[in-house]
C-alpha cells in the first residue's frame, strides 16, 4: 500500500516535535514564583526593604565595602578672593552681542565719553557686558591718549567684577609705557605674573620690551626678554629688533650683533623674518662697515633671499638706508614696495613707510617732494594722521617754510585729519618767529575754542610775545579767557600784574588780586601778596592791599554770621511749627501762649505776636 508524499511529511513534523525538550514558558515561571495570596506578597515586600535599610547594597554606586566605610571627605568651600577667570568669546551671544555692536558702532562716530559712559551704565543693567566690550572701549582710548579715562574705566570694571584677559592687562601696560611710567608698568606686570589666572602671551613680551626701550630703560628691557625664555616662550625676532634698537640709541654696535648672534643661535642658525636686518644694517654703519651693511641688504632684499619682509621690516630697511647716505637705495626699495604693496592680500608699505620718506626728502631740502609724497598717501590706502602732518610742518618750520606749513595745515581738513595741540602750538611759535603776533595768537585762540587744552608754557610764552609787541589789552584779554582753564602758577599772576603795574593800571592789578581771593580753589601765597606790595608801593598805594583783604575777610564774616543767623531763625521757625501742632496741658495753655508771644517779639514778628495774642485759648 502507497503512502501519499503529503502525507508522509506531516508524519515527519510530527516526529520532530514529539522529539523536541520542553522550555517551561514565562507565564509559567511567573506562576511558579507568585505566592499563594496577596498578604504574603506584601509580607515578602516589607522584609526585603527592612533588609535594605539595614544593609543597603554594595554594588549600589559600584563602590568597594573598603570605599563604603571610609568617611566622606567634605567639598572645600571655594575662596572669593581668587581671580575669576576671564569670559570666552562664546559670551558674545544674544542681547550682549548687540550691546557690543552699539558700542563698537559710538566708538566709530568717534564718541568715547558716550562708549564708556554706556559701558559702565550697562554693568548694572541685566546686560552685562563682556570684557571683549571693555576692551574695544579701552583701546580706543589708547588711541587717542585718553589715558585718564582709561585708567578710571578699568578701575571700575575691577570693582564691578569683570574679570579681565590678557588683552586687558596688555592695554595697561601700554598705558603707563606710554606716559613715560615703566616703573608702574613693570609693577603691574608683577602684580600679573602673581596673581592673575591667565599666562602673558607674545604680545605682552613686545609691549613691555618696546615701551621700556622707548623709556631709555634697555636694561629692564633685557631682563624680561631673559623672563620670556624662562616661562618657554620662542625667541621672538620683534623682541629682538627693539632691543637691538635700543643699542642703536646707546651707539652700541657690539651690542647689536651680539642680540643678532643670540636670536639666530636659538633659531636654528637662520632669522627668517626680516624685522631684526634693519637694525644690523645699522650696526654695520655705525661700524664704517658699508660693505657689510650693504651685503646684508642683498641677505634680506635680494632676489634669491629666503627672508620674509613684513612692512615693519621694510621700514627699518628704509630707515638704515636713508640716514646713512644711501637715499637713492631707499627711493628705489620704496618704490618696489608700491609695486608689492596689494591690500589686504599683502601688505608691504604702511603710514610708518610714507614718514620715512618724508624724513629722508627733508633731510635732503627736498620739500616740494616731501608734500606730494605725504599726499600720496590715500593712493594706497595709508590715510595720514595728526603726528604725520606734525612730522613735516615741523620740518617745513625750521626751514623758514611757513606759508607751506599753513598750506599743509589747510589740507588736514580735507583729510579729515584732526589738529592738536602741537599743531597750534608750532604754528604759533613759528608766527611769532617771523613777526607775526597777530596771526600767532589767533593760532592760539583758534585752538582753545577747538575744545583743546593748551598747557600754560604755551600760554606762557604767548603772554610774552603780546607783552613784548605792546599788546597788553590781548595779553589781558587772554588771561582772562585762561584764568579758569589752567592751573595757573605764581609765576603766570606776576607776569600780568608787572606788565599792568608798569603801565599803571594798578586797579585791574588788584582786580585780580580781588578775584583770586573770591576764588577758594587758589591760594594767594606770601610771597604774592609781597609782591603786589611792591607794585602798590611804586605808586604810592602799599596799603591797598591791606585794605582789600581786610575787606574780604569782614565781607566773609559778615556773609558767615548771616547764614548762621538764618540756620537758627530757621530751626526756631520750625520748632515752633512743631509746638504749634502738640495740645497744651490743662492750665499751660496761658503759659503757653505767653511765652510764643514773647519768641515772636524776640524775631521782630509784630504783627504774628498780636495775631497770637488776639487768639482765643485752645481747650485741652
Amino acid at each position: 500500500m502507497s503512502i501519499s508524499k503529503a502525507v508522509f511529511l506531516n508524519h515527519l513534523q510530527t516526529i520532530a516535535r514529539a522529539c523536541r525538550p520542553r522550555v517551561p514558558s514565562p507565564l509559567f515561571a511567573v506562576r511558579h514564583m507568585s505566592f499563594a495570596t496577596q498578604e504574603e506578597a506584601a509580607a515578602e515586600r516589607r522584609r526585603r526593604k527592612r533588609r535594605l535599610r539595614m544593609e543597603p547594597p554594595l554594588n549600589s554606586f559600584n563602590r568597594s565595602p573598603q570605599q563604603q566605610q571610609q568617611p566622606q571627605i567634605p567639598r572645600p568651600i571655594q575662596n572669593p578672593n581668587v581671580p575669576k577667570l576671564p569670559e570666552s568669546v562664546s559670551a558674545l551671544t544674544g542681547k550682549r552681542l548687540d550691546l557690543h555692536n552699539h558700542i563698537l558702532k559710538l566708538i566709530r562716530e568717534n564718541d568715547l565719553e558716550e562708549a564708556a559712559l554706556y559701558t559702565r551704565h550697562s554693568v548694572y543693567s541685566n546686560c552685562r557686558p563682556t570684557i571683549f566690550t571693555v576692551n574695544a572701549v579701552l583701546a580706543a582710548q589708547l588711541r587717542q591718549a585718553k589715558y585718564g579715562a582709561l585708567l578710571q574705566l578699568h578701575g571700575f570694571i575691577n570693582q564691578a567684577g569683570i574679570a579681565a584677559n590678557i588683552i586687558t592687562y596688555n592695554l595697561i601696560f601700554q598705558a603707563y609705557l606710554d606716559v613715560r611710567k615703566p616703573e608702574v608698568a613693570l609693577e603691574q606686570y608683577k602684580l600679573f605674573i602673581d596673581g592673575a589666572p591667565l599666562n602673558p602671551s607674545i604680545a605682552t613680551f613686545r609691549i613691555l620690551v618696546k615701551g621700556l626701550v622707548d623709556n631709555d630703560n634697555l636694561e629692564k628691557a633685557m631682563e624680561i626678554k631673559e623672563d620670556m625664555g624662562v616661562r618657554g616662550f620662542v625667541a621672538d625676532p620683534v623682541v629682538y629688533s627693539h632691543l637691538m634698537i635700543g643699542c642703536v640709541k646707546k651707539s652700541d654696535a657690539d651690542g647689536v650683533f651680539k642680540l643678532y648672534e643670540e636670536l639666530k643661535e636659538k633659531l636654528g642658525g637662520f632669522v627668517e623674518d626680516g624685522v631684526v636686518y634693519g637694525q644690523l644694517m645699522k650696526g654695520y654703519f655705525m661700524k664704517g662697515m658699508e660693505k657689510e651693511a650693504m651685503e646684508c641688504y642683498d641677505e634680506a632684499i635680494g632676489e634669491n633671499s629666503k627672508v620674509k619682509m613684513s612692512a615693519m621690516a621694510y621700514n627699518y630697511v628704509l630707515e638704515a638706508l636713508s640716514e646713512n647716505g644711501k637715499f637713492d637705495e631707499a627711493l628705489k626699495l620704496f618704490d618696489a614696495m608700491k609695486k608689492e604693496h596689494n591690500p589686504p592680500r599683502l601688505l608691504a608699505m604702511n603710514l610708518g613707510s610714507f614718514n620715512v620718506i618724508v624724513n629722508g626728502y627733508c633731510a635732503e631740502g627736498r620739500f616740494e617732494e616731501a608734500m606730494e609724497v605725504l599726499r600720496q598717501m590715500g593712493d594706497f590706502r595709508c590715510s595720514p594722521d595728526t603726528l604725520s602732518f606734525n612730522n613735516l610742518m615741523n620740518q617745513l618750520c625750521d626751514n623758514g617754510l611757513l606759508a607751506e606749513a599753513e598750506k599743509l595745515y589747510g589740507e588736514m581738513d580735507e583729510k579729515k585729519v584732526k589738529p592738536d595741540e602741537y599743531t597750534y602750538g608750532l604754528l604759533m611759535d613759528t608766527c611769532f618767529k617771523e613777526g607775526k603776533i597777530d596771526e600767532g595768537a589767533a593760532y592760539y585762540k583758534t585752538m582753545v575754542e577747538s575744545s583743546l587744552r593748551p598747557n600754560l608754557a604755551v600760554y606762557n610764552r604767548l603772554q610774552d610775545q603780546l607783552v613784548k609787541s605792546g599788546k597788553l589789552d590781548d595779553a589781558k584779554s587772554f588771561f582772562d579767557m585762561m584764568v579758569n582753564k589752567l592751573k595757573m602758577d605764581d609765576e603766570a599772576y606776576k607776569f600780568i600784574m608787572r606788565a599792568l603795574s608798569e603801565a599803571g593800571r594798578l586797579d585791574e592789578m588788584l582786580k585780580i588780586v580781588d578775584e583770586m581771593l573770591d576764588d577758594e580753589t587758589v591760594r594767594v601765597s606770601e610771597e604774592l601778596q609781597e609782591f603786589v606790595k611792591e607794585e602798590l608801593r611804586k605808586g604810592g598805594r602799599e596799603d591797598d592791599l591791606q585794605k582789600l583783604i581786610d575787606e574780604k575777610e569782614r565781607s566773609k564774616a559778615e556773609a558767615k554770621a548771616k547764614e548762621l543767623e538764618a540756620a537758627e531763625a530757621k530751626k526756631r521757625s520750625t520748632q515752633i511749627s512743631i509746638a504749634s501742632l502738640i495740645p497744651p496741658k490743662q492750665g499751660e495753655e496761658k503759659e503757653e501762649k505767653e511765652e510764643k508771644v514773647k519768641m515772636l517779639w524776640d524775631n521782630n514778628d509784630v504783627e504774628e505776636a498780636n495775631v497770637v495774642e488776639a487768639e482765643p485759648g485752645r481747650s485741652s
